[in-house]
């Protein structure tokens, strides 16, 4: 499968002794370190270069549209003091990043990605900010973006919604539960985390690398998980994620990872 990061077994046994594992990693908001983030510009340019994975961020208009911004406020991307649920899209749409790029809409975003193949897509629900995401409001927000996303996926892709909102993951594995979740933490992988998601019904968890040790890895995975480790700087970031026993990596700089992988001759690549 395009871009999954088959890692030899020299490699891993040199680092931890452990046998031979597969590891994925995908552009956290398609590359933001290298890219200017969440662009239709900055994914494409990043699949071209041949990722195809990312992660990205949802939030919804005051008319209702779907569009891709992880801030809920304009002002450190496109240098506007503006809130994003209080405008309807059209108002949206005349502001102008640094580089000139527009925001995105989710629908633009799908539409690119339609003919891709093997593609692993985190929608993140930046549904935490209870008064711009009351229940009724959020439930509404749920329903449309999942039905929005699963209609457009292709049929080999992978497509996860994700968040650091327990409401929205609530919601969504038990309306939905034939979807695929990812618990979102910024903390290290432990009991604690294993138990939420477990609780919640998610079979994964993303957690921060800085903390996450071999054992909870471990322990993640004899619970059943899936384990997605961020944020990735750096090309050691990568092989830390890597001797971690991580499952998925997300990474600020997919470029110098995928370079770093090129000149590295135990890793094999398989795009």
């Amino acid at each position: 499968m395009k871009k999954a990061i088959i890692v030899a077994a020299a490699l891993i046994m040199g680092l931890n002794g452990l046998s031979a594992q597969q590891v994925r990693f995908f552009a956290h908001r398609g590359g933001r370190k290298e890219f200017e983030e969440n662009t239709l510009k900055t994914f494409k340019e990043c699949n071209a270069k041949g990722m195809n994975g990312f992660e990205t961020d949802v939030r919804i208009t005051s008319d209702g549209q779907f569009v891709i911004s992880h801030d809920a406020n304009l002002k450190r991307m496109f240098d506007a003091d503006v809130i994003i649920e209080d405008h309807t899209l059209k108002e949206l749409k005349s502001y102008r990043t640094k580089e000139g790029n527009e925001i995105m809409t989710l629908d633009e975003l799908l539409d690119f990605l339609k003919d891709k193949k093997g593609l692993y897509v985190e929608f993140e629900m930046k549904t935490t900010d209870v008064e711009a995401y009351p229940q009724e409001k959020l439930e509404k927000y749920c329903d449309k973006l999942y039905k929005a996303v699963m209609k457009a996926k292709p049929a080999d892709a992978t497509y996860l919604f994700t968040s650091f909102d327990i409401r929205a993951l609530r919601y969504m594995t038990n309306k939905y539960p034939e979807g695929d979740y990812l618990l979102i933490v910024g903390e290290p992988v432990s009991g604690k985390v294993i138990a939420l998601a477990s609780a919640l019904n998610v079979k994964r968890i993303g957690c921060t690398i800085d903390g996450t040790s071999r054992a909870a890895v471990a322990e993640a995975h004899k619970a059943g998980l899936v384990v997605s480790l961020w944020p990735g700087n750096s090309p050691a970031d990568f092989m830390l994620g890597v001797s971690l026993g991580a499952d998925y990596l997300c990474s600020d700089v997919p470029m110098a990872v995928l370079d770093w992988i090129k000149q590295t001759p135990w890793i094999d690549v398989v795009y």
